[in-house]
């Protein structure tokens, strides 16, 4: 019987690698699978609508559904998750010591209805009592010039943005201090190169995280998997399918980290941080599906919301596809 051919475009994770390989299957499917990086994917696809299938930014999808778009339908597959404490930076020069000194600052991000950016934003809001309206906020591309915000936006009126110069960089001006911080998912070539006006905000950013997920049991949530409405309508099994290829995919790379027979990655410590992980975080620290991630969509919905990204406040049951909101037992 022949198989449906889709083209799925997404990086090579190590959570991905059996699919790219070919080693897991998606059952009646042929995957082209295309391992680009997440921002050629993200233009490419919310601009173009090229692939049958892709990794998207939550936030853009969010956006885009909340709008009426519905161009896309995802399955509750999440192929990037990070806390982004460590991607918080700022410059030394400007009095910042702790978390409550942002306030009154301006800050820097790629685009503000970014996913990490989403998150942050939440995480200040909840954890230390700054929000959105205390800052002035200013959007452009990191290292190169010119980025600009996939998707309009229609922020609330306390809210202070503006795009940055298209002749300068966000690196660049936290390096100067034209910005005081930097809220970002890339770490940034000034603080990569040593730059000595540049620090982490928190740099013992580990223990921050780890405290943070004991508290309330969130793994911030990145990314998903969305599949093009015009093919998944024509073949609603496909969700499904694609749903449980990528879930095997993943356990297997988790599996592997625990095999001290032969390393399976260049981390001569993987196996103690790996039991450290689960000590943590338990033994799927990495969970797919619905109701093991609700509290963590919800939450980013929540925030998505008050930061006035979606005009409404999303529930979970109509961003991923019906079929893959439960599944059999045996």
């Amino acid at each position: 019987m022949s198989q449906l051919s889709l083209t799925v475009a997404c990086p090579p994770y190590d959570r991905n690698q059996a699919l790219a390989s070919g080693a897991v299957v998606p059952e009646g499917i042929n995957m082209n699978y295309l391992p680009l990086e997440v921002e050629e994917v993200f233009w490419r696809q919310i601009m173009h609508t090229e692939f049958d299938v892709s990794e998207s930014s939550f936030s853009q999808y969010t956006m885009l559904r909340a709008k009426g778009d519905d161009r896309f339908i995802a399955i509750p597959v999440f192929p990037s998750r990070f806390f982004r404490h460590s991607c918080v930076f700022i410059n030394k020069n400007k009095g910042i010591t702790s978390p409550r000194d942002l306030k009154g600052k301006v800050i820097g991000v790629p685009e503000y209805q970014m996913t990490a950016a989403v998150w942050l934003r939440g995480i200040f809001e909840d954890e230390y009592g700054i929000f959105p309206r205390d800052n002035e906020w200013c959007s452009g591309g990191e290292e190169n010039p010119g980025r600009v915000e996939k998707i309009s936006m229609n922020l609330p009126p306390d809210v202070k943005w503006a795009p940055i110069p298209e002749d300068k960089t966000l690196s660049q001006m936290l390096d100067k201090g034209e910005i005081d911080a930097l809220f970002t998912a890339r770490t940034p070539s000034c603080f990569r190169n040593g730059s000595p006006n540049v620090d982490r905000l928190f740099p013992n950013f580990r223990e921050v995280e780890a405290d943070y997920f004991k508290r309330t049991g969130i793994f911030p949530i990145m990314h998903t998997i969305v599949i093009n409405r015009e093919v998944y309508e024509k073949n609603r099994w496909i969700a499904m399918s694609l749903y449980k290829a990528f879930c095997e995919s993943k356990d297997i790379t988790v599996q592997n980290f625990a095999r001290t027979e032969a390393l399976y990655t260049t981390m001569p410590w993987i196996i103690s941080e790996a039991e450290r992980t689960r000590q943590i975080m338990g033994n799927d620290w990495w969970p797919y599906g619905v109701a093991e991630n609700r509290k963590t969509v919800e939450a980013f919905l929540r925030y998505h919301h008050e930061q006035g990204l979606s005009s409404r406040l999303m529930n979970i049951e109509e961003l991923f596809a019906p079929e893959t909101m439960d599944e059999f037992k045996i």
